[in-house]
Formats: structure tokens, sequence, C-alpha cells
């Protein structure tokens, strides 16, 4: 049994779900959000609550119950506050311009990096800091994760591109021999 599919998931003032045919949409003050369903999962919407099921009992359809909660939790929670992730570009001579719907990275190449935005995300950039914000939790992780691998950060002087909060374990480097 699914601890996360067994809640019932509270519906915020502002916040409206409907489900037509397989799709569960998601509409709140910052925008809305659209997901397939799976055929082995129902929602009913009821009082301002939302409940998740399975339609048959296999080992799919519970691994898939708590998924859909959390995914409908994560739905709720981005069209009210939103989802930030943090980077920091670190090591001289890293930076990051943001050009429209494109950020051009300078990482250390004998050339200019260029990545485009995706749809719906904002991108600002401050000293060294990159702040990625949406409404998806998957495209925000997902870009975040995109830009940290073109240049991780390297154990030695911990140059490259790291999310906030994330420790770089250092390695001593080279002893000199007196």
């Amino acid at each position: 049994m699914s601890r996360v599919g067994k809640q019932r998931i509270q519906i915020p003032e502002k916040v409206t779900v409907t489900t037509t045919g397989d799709l569960l949409t998601v509409k709140g003050p910052l925008g809305e959000v659209t997901r397939k369903l799976h055929k082995h999962i129902t929602l009913r919407i009821e009082d301002g609550v939302v409940l998740v099921e399975p339609t048959v009992t296999t080992l799919e359809s519970r691994a898939l119950w708590g998924t859909f909660a959390s995914h409908v939790i994560n739905m709720i929670e981005g069209v009210t506050k939103g989802f930030v992730k943090k980077l920091i570009i670190e090591g001289v001579g890293y930076k990051a311009e943001v050009q429209g719907e494109k950020i051009n990275f300078a990482l250390g190449f004998s050339h200019p990096v260029p990545v485009m935005i995706p749809q719906g995300l904002k991108v600002v950039h401050e000293k060294g800091t990159l702040t990625i914000t949406g409404i998806d939790k998957e495209s925000v992780g997902q870009f975040a994760s995109q830009i940290v691998a073109r240049k991780r950060p390297e154990p030695y002087k911990g140059k490259g591109i790291r999310y906030d909060g994330q420790v770089v374990r250092r390695k001593q480097g080279k002893k000199t021999v007196s």
C-alpha cells in the first residue's frame, strides 16, 4: 500500500483541478500544468480534495499510485508557489550571460557554450549565481541538471557549475618534496 497515494490531497483556494479523459489539468495563479494519466490510475475530485486510486491491483499500478499522487502534489505546489533551483558558477573566467531565450556560458573552453532556455522557465543571472524558476518541477530540475552537466565541479579547486548547497569534496593535490 502506498503511504503517499492514500493521502487526501487538499486543493487550495484559487486552484482548480480538472480531468478530461486521460489528461489532468491544474490551474492556479502562476499558470497551468497538464499531465497525461496512466491507464491504471484514476483521480476522484470531491469537496476540494483529490483522491488518487489504482484501477487494478498489479505491481505496476501499486508502483504508480504514489508516484501520481506526488505528481499531483507537485503540480498544485507549482501553480501556487513555483519551483526554484540556484546554480553557482565558480572559477576564474567562468561566467554566464542571459540573452533573451538563450544563455551564453564561458566555461574555460576555446568557444562559448550557448544553451537555449526551455518554454515556461525564467533564468536570472546575478554575480556568479544562476536562478532558474518555473511552475513544472520536472522541467526546472531537468534544465538545471543539463546546465550542471556542461562543467561539473572538479575536486582540486572546485571550479565548475554546482547546485547551491552542494558540497564539493576537495582533494589535496600534489605534495612537494623538501
